[in-house]
């Protein structure tokens, strides 16, 4: 067995040998210190606890997979609209199977995560607002949802992203046939939409989640004071600002290596006034790409 493995296994083991030394009959067998022969080395759990980089789609990455989604059926109009709508929000997959249309506010340009109604993490009601993703990703939501108003005449306690219908065939097997008013009753079929979507894209498959770590390097890049920071994190729920940094905020490899490279690169002072003024125009020019994006 890896290590990490070996070091989840005694964690459980130490647990229950923790709790048989206060049950009846094995108090004088069993002490509390005995659960700590659970144990793997310190080197071993070190090995055991070590991090790994786990891959993050990039915005150009989504962008082309929403490109290549066809949109001719009522379903694939639903499977791009869930896509985009999770870039746009960074909702968790299992609020968004829950969520009604009267949740979302096109006018003010954000979503209501009542936990009332709303399976948010730790049953938390909070107000997350459309991230700046692009003017083309929140078309494609509001689309989607004008779409289901006005051409659908769907209510506002209908489900957002509702389930697939399924029918009994001509051919007597059951089928697809177009959308029902229903809740997804989890989150599985959403995963698989963004598994076949990535997949048409030509692109190994991101999970719903990975978009919030997407999005907390956005905002790395276009936060610029702590308070713009505190208030991004508090948009994907967050109450602790360090939640986001330590959990969705690692800097990949690559990024890494681009900011140490960079950090060695001749500073202001080194420069002649040419040089200085022409990455002036590169960093206004990057910051103007960035604010457009």
């Amino acid at each position: 067995m890896s290590y990490s493995t070996q070091y989840q296994t005694l964690r459980v083991l130490r647990a229950f040998f923790t709790w048989l030394a206060d049950q009846p009959g094995f108090k004088s067998k069993i002490r509390h210190s005995d659960a700590e022969y659970f144990r793997l080395s310190e080197k071993e759990a070190r090995i055991a606890k070590a991090p790994r980089e786990t891959s993050v789609p990039t915005l150009e990455q989504i962008q082309r997979t929403l490109l290549v989604m066809p949109i001719t059926t009522d379903m694939e109009r639903r499977n791009r609209a869930l896509l985009a709508f999770t870039l746009l929000t960074g909702m968790r997959d299992g609020a968004v199977a829950s969520l009604k249309l009267k949740h979302v506010n096109l006018m003010e340009g954000n979503v209501i995560q009542d936990a009332r109604e709303v399976q948010t993490k730790f049953s938390k009601t909070f107000t997350t607002w459309f991230f700046p993703v692009g003017t083309d990703v929140r078309c494609i939501v509001e689309d989607w949802i004008k779409f289901l108003r006005e051409e659908k005449l769907w209510s506002t306690d209908d489900p957002l992203f509702p389930a697939t219908a399924v029918v009994n065939g001509q051919s007597r097997q059951f089928e697809a046939s177009g959308l029902s008013r229903n809740h997804w009753m989890n989150a599985g079929p959403i995963r698989e939409i963004f598994r076949r979507a990535f997949a048409m894209a030509g692109l190994a498959y991101f999970n719903p989640h990975s978009f919030r770590k997407t999005l907390v390097q956005l905002g790395q890049r276009l936060c610029r004071t702590p308070e713009e920071m505190k208030a991004w994190s508090q948009n994907l729920g967050h109450e602790a600002v360090l939640t986001t940094f330590l959990s969705y905020g690692a800097v990949a490899s690559v990024r890494q290596a681009e900011i140490i490279k960079a950090l060695a690169g001749p500073t202001v002072a080194d420069m002649g006034p040419a040089q200085a003024l022409a990455a002036l125009q590169k960093f206004l020019s990057d910051q103007t790409s960035q604010r457009i994006l």
